[in-house]
This record gives structure tokens, sequence and C-alpha cells, in this order.
């Protein structure tokens, strides 16, 4: 059967028809064979035991019994009427009943006829009763293709109300089965069913919709979720080749004068391995000719900014201008100062440019910019006006990228001839299974070690109740001269009461920590960028001990003094926003702190976050335990769902399966770049057909 028999639109199924169609459309996104092939099943109920009435227990259990119905009768009741059938087999007696549908039912229903009836009992009265049972001739039960364990599909409430049950699906299975011969085409090579002893598309699609047995379903499923995230991942490889070798950058053959000056002079530490490692990988992308497109993943306090300017310095060594664009005015503002400490030496031209820069300023920037006068310039989403019009982009750093759309990033490469080379940095650590997915068209970078001298911070949950004591230790820390960071969350439907915590916080702090001993810094969203400037200043210079804030200091700030992170409400934060939030401390040689403040009433799931956050400071095991607890979905937004929406691969379960289909689609491209070869044609025509079929993937990274 050729693939095209599988494009046929799913109006044109026997037993479908237009409305039918319609709703299968709207309700399943079916819209063609294919679309049907691949609506896999949820679940399956084990179908291989008959039970007998008298061996019923009165459990919740789904049971299956072959009898015969020898009475039908309408019972009154309250409101309308329902319909009671006596069934027998040879060892007791119960009744089937309907409380719907009752003429359709009872027309169709023989007297004295062998039956197989499926479905949950109930114990009423001294009798068993099955409400609305699946029912069929135990003849027509023999004959169909339906196995010992029946599936389950996903459904829909409008589904079930318009009579397109879970058997009507199964039905229309069969018949599709039927229609195409079972003539199903291969979609992967021989060599690599072979390799894997993989089963043949033909078997795998027949026993995860009918199978006979576990050991034939999971063979089946296995199979299928291989192909699924192969077929992905070969996207995704393929992509990185072809842009690879069709988007040229400008090479940077040299390390010149700035890059060795700064390493062998004012390199203000050792780097760590990691990090040595991050910059040759960086190194040899910008020596090629092809633009570099690369993620740099790095925990908290793992030395990216480092990084980040060693490659802009080869761009500037290069005769290249470079920048560095933020979410926040905040980041923008912090990585600012820190790239002029660290380049205090070089003479470089360095510029920052904000939604809050002056009218003037800006044009002597915009300017500056054109002439080739700035080598380097940080800022926010004002980077990307229309105005700011670079000489010679050649290096474009995005800090926390997963706050920019693709849209905003795109418009970066179109201030240039050719695109710039692109570095998108994050301090979320991402669980590999879902970088590999998410990001797998990027080349990927890994700190994974802290600069040495960093001690670990130490991380405890401390219920309302112990508030006392915790105040008694933030007054200890302070006396020794460290400053404390206290935390509110910040939920967008609810910034009313966000800010009504916030300030009852305040309040209830400002009586336990009074003037003129203690001085507090507060700092929420409803302020103007001015005053919060000034607040966040008098905390960095030390002239308060105490910050209040709300998440608006999740990224960024870097005050070596702060040894204490205090959050509120803890159990109202993601894993994610937590690990952000304590990576705010420890950023000095002393021991530092991170304190979870919640009440008793905590669910599953907060309880997990908590403890995992008081385990481990891992930021990749956190992200682990983020991406079970949430889902991939939640875990990268809607933004990347289109990735993450799989048919039956599930990427947390099925991550051993992910990095052996990468790992397969990778040795085949690089052995078969243009899949020529005649054994790799199966694959080559099911990656065209997916191409054609279906717009998938394209709008990744």
């Amino acid at each position: 059967m050729t693939p095209a028999f599988f494009q046929t639109p799913i109006d044109y199924l026997k037993g479908v028809g237009p409305n039918r169609a319609d709703l299968l459309k709207k309700e399943l996104g079916i819209h063609t064979f294919q679309d049907l092939l691949n609506l896999f099943p949820n679940r399956y109920l084990d179908r291989t035991q008959f039970y007998k009435i008298s061996q019923l227990q009165k459990t919740n259990a789904e049971v299956q019994i072959i009898g015969k119905i020898t009475h039908i009768k309408n019972v009154e009741q309250k409101r309308g009427k329902r319909l009671v059938a006596s069934f027998i087999d040879d060892s007791g007696k119960m009744e089937l009943i309907w409380f719907r549908g009752h003429k359709w039912i009872r027309e169709n229903l023989k007297l004295n006829e062998a039956y197989v009836i499926f479905g949950k009992t109930n114990w009423f009265n001294g009798l068993f009763s099955m409400p609305h049972p699946e029912i069929e001739l135990l003849s027509d039960y023999e004959k169909s293709l339906r196995p010992v364990m029946q599936p389950v599909y996903p459904s829909t409430e409008k589904l079930a109300a318009r009579g397109i049950t879970n058997r009507v699906i199964n039905t229309l299975m069969q018949q599709l089965f039927l229609e195409s011969k079972n003539n199903i085409t291969e979609t992967l090579s021989k060599p690599l069913l072979e390799t894997l002893k993989l089963s043949s598309k033909k078997e795998a699609l027949l026993n995860v919709h009918f199978p006979q047995n576990q050991d034939l379903l999971a063979r089946a499923e296995y199979r299928l979720k291989f192909e699924e995230l192969f077929y992905i991942q070969l996207q995704l490889i393929r992509k990185n080749h072809l842009h690879k070798s069709k988007i040229k950058g400008y090479p940077f053959p040299k390390v010149g004068e700035y890059f060795n000056t700064f390493f062998k002079e004012h390199l203000p530490f050792e780097l760590t391995n990691a990090q040595k490692r991050v910059i040759k990988e960086i190194r040899n992308d910008l020596g090629s000719k092809a633009q570099m497109n690369r993620l740099l993943q790095g925990d908290v306090g793992s030395g990216k900014t480092i990084v980040a300017l060693m490659s802009m310095l080869i761009a500037i060594d290069n005769g290249f201008q470079t920048c560095l664009m933020a979410p926040t005015e905040i980041l923008s503002v912090q990585h600012y100062n820190s790239l002029l400490e660290l380049c205090n030496n070089l003479k470089l031209s360095t510029y920052i440019l904000t939604g809050s820069t002056k009218a003037s300023d800006r044009r002597i920037i915009h300017e500056k910019l054109e002439s080739g006068e700035i080598d380097i310039l940080i800022g926010t989403h004002a980077l990307l006006e229309d105005k700011v019009k670079f000489k010679n982009l050649g290096l474009a750093i995005i800090d926390e990228q997963h706050r920019f759309g693709v849209a905003q990033r795109s418009k970066l490469w179109l201030k240039n001839k050719f695109p710039p080379h692109v570095l998108v940095m994050t301090a979320t650590p991402i669980p590999r299974t879902l970088a590999m997915s998410v990001y797998g068209d990027l080349d990927i970078s890994i700190i994974d070690e802290l600069p040495p001298g960093r001690k670990e911070i130490k991380t405890v949950h401390r219920f309302d109740a112990n508030r006392l004591r915790v105040f008694r230790f933030l007054k200890d820390e302070i006396l020794k001269g460290r400053q404390v960071y206290i935390v509110y969350p910040l939920i967008q439907e609810s910034e009313a009461l966000d800010y009504k915590d916030l300030m009852d916080g305040y309040e209830s702090i400002s009586r336990e920590f009074q003037k003129p001993n203690y001085q507090i810094s507060i700092v929420h969203g409803k302020m103007k960028p001015k005053d919060k400037e000034f607040e966040m200043n008098r905390f960095i210079k030390g002239e308060t001990q105490i910050m209040i804030a709300t998440t608006v200091i999740e990224v960024g700030v870097n005050i070596p003094n702060a040894s204490v992170m205090v959050i509120e409400s803890a159990e109202r934060f993601g894993l994610s926003q937590l690990h952000q939030l304590r990576g705010r401390v420890g950023r000095g040689a002393e021991q530092s702190f991170c304190i979870l403040m919640t009440s008793h009433k905590l669910s599953e799931n907060a309880q997990a976050r908590l403890k995992t956050m008081v385990k481990t400071s891992d930021g990749f095991e956190i992200a682990e335990v983020d991406l079970r607890l949430r889902g991939p979905g939640d875990l990268m937004g809607t933004q990347q769902s289109g990735v993450l929406n799989l048919r039956i691969a599930d990427i947390i379960k099925d991550h051993e399966i992910l990095k052996l289909a990468r790992s397969y689609a990778s040795q085949l491209l690089k052995s078969d770049p243009s899949l020529s070869s005649p054994v790799n044609l199966p694959i080559k025509s099911t990656y065209i057909q997916l191409s054609k079929y279906r717009n998938i993937w394209n709008y990744i990274s």
C-alpha cells in the first residue's frame, strides 16, 4: 500500500461519514487514515480471563463473562425507565442494566444466544448487576480481530456523548486494517532492524492495536517509540548539519592581543577544566566558516560570564563588534558592571543600552555603533529596536534565552549582511533528554563544575512556627557583617495578594529588625525602575542589611556579602525558581544558607520539591526531578510543545530509547549525510513523507 493511501481523508473510511469525520478532526486531530493509524492506545484491558457469575467479587474491577440473556423488561424509576436483562451462565444469574438507548438495545438483543459481556459489576439486594456492558455475540467475538488485550484509546466527553465510544474507535481501526490489507510500508532500514532486533513496522502496528499478549505488545511499543524518537533526532541533527553548511558565518581565524592579554595578565582566577573545555568548543566554532549556534548551560555561579567575555574578545581581536542581551534591566546593568571591571585594563569601548537610557545618550550610542567605535554593547530588548544598527556585529550573546521569543532573537540576525555567531546562555539547567529534544539542533556546551573555593550553600526547610528561631539566626549573621535576602512569591494572577504578602512581611520584619540597628531595602514589581535601582544600590553598597523582595532578584544580582536567602511560602515556587533564588547567595568565601519557609499544609508535589532542594544543590539533578514532577510541556512552556507532543514515546520514561535513537541517527548521518545509499531508501522516503505531510519541528530554537 503506498503512503498516499494513508493520506486519504478520514471521511472515506467505511463507518465514518461526514458527521463522525468532523468530530474526529476537532476532538482528536484525526484528518487522515495515517492519523487514525497513529492514534495509539493509552492503556489496555486484559481480556484473557473469563469469569463465572459465581466467581464474581464485590470489587470495582472490570470482568468478562460468557452467558445468555433469558428475559428483558422495562422498570419504572423516579426519572424515566431503565432496561433490565436477566443474564445467566451455568453457575448463576445476574442483571444487565441500561439507563439510555433502550429502543436500539431492545431491538438488537437476542434471547438465549451466547454473548460475551464486559464491564464493571455492582452488588445490590443480593444480586450482581453490570450497567451499560460492552456486549457482543460469542460467534462475532471469536471471528473478530479484536485481541484478548483490549486497547483503550484517547477520547473526550464530546466523543462519548455523540456515541463515538472506545468500541467504535476499535471497529474503525479494524476497518482500516482490512482496507489496507495490512500492507504497510517499512520505514526503517534493514541493518537498523537487524542490529536492534526490532519488529517490522507491519507487526508493530498490528500488535500495538490488536495485541495477543504482553510480550508482543512490549516489542511493538519499543519499535514504535524508537522510530518516533529516531525521526525527531534525524530531523534535528540534519537541521544542525544543514545550518552549518548553508549559513555562513564570519570566520575568526586568530586569537589575538585582547584575548591573550586578558588570559595571561587579567584573569581574576584560574579557569575550571569545564570552562577551558567550553572556550575550546567555542573557539573551534568561531574559527570555522559556519555560523556558530551554541547553547551554553551552566549552573548559577559556574562562571558563564568569563566564558562570554573571552568569546567576545576573540570577535574583537578579529575586528568585529559584539553584543550581550539580557532579559531585565537589573541583569543588564550587572553584566555591564562586571564586564567593565574585568576589562578595566583592556581599553575596550563598552556601552549599555536599556529602556531607561536617556534620549541624548541613545543618539551617541547609535552613532558610535554605526561608525564601529563600540566594541561591546550590553542591553535589554532595546538592542532589537530598528534604530540600533551595528557596523559589523560578529557575535551576539543572549542570556537567559528562554525569556526571548524566536521572532525577537531573529531580529538580531537581520542587523548584518551575514548573521552573527550566536551563543545563548542559560543558568537554568536543562535535563539531558529535554535538551536532546528541544535544543537538538543546537550544539550544546555545559559548564558542569563550580570554581574552586565555593562552599556549598546549606539549605534547610523550616515551618512558620519556627519563625522566631529563624529571626535569631538572621540577627547572628548580620552581627557577623553579612546581608540577608527575604523573598516573597509573585504569582501574576493574584498580584494584589502578593503585594499584600510582601507589605505584611515588610511590617513584621521592620518590627523585629528595628532602626537604627538594622536598615531594610524593599524591591517589588510595582516600583518605578529608578526607585528599584536606588534600593538595589543601597543593598549592593552595604547600606542596608536586609533586602525584602519579590522574585525580581531571581536572575543575576551578584552580592558576595549576602550569605542568607530566606524564601517565604517556598511551596508556591517551582524547583527551577527555588534553585535560581538560592544561587543569589554563596557568591563570597563565607558559608551561605538558604532557608525555605512554609506552612504545615503541603501537597505531595511541594514536599518532593522541598526535599530535593534540601538534599542537593546540583542544578542538573534538580532539573531531572523537575522534569519528572512537571512534565516536559510545563517545563519548556508552550513554545516548544510541538516537539514534545509525542504520539507514543515519553521522553521522561523512554530516555534510554531517546539516547539510543539520537546515537543511531547521528551515526547514520555521518556515514550517509544525504541518505542516498540504497539500503537507507526506506528512511529517506519516510523522512520526505514526514516533512511533506506534517510541518514538523520547524520552529525549534
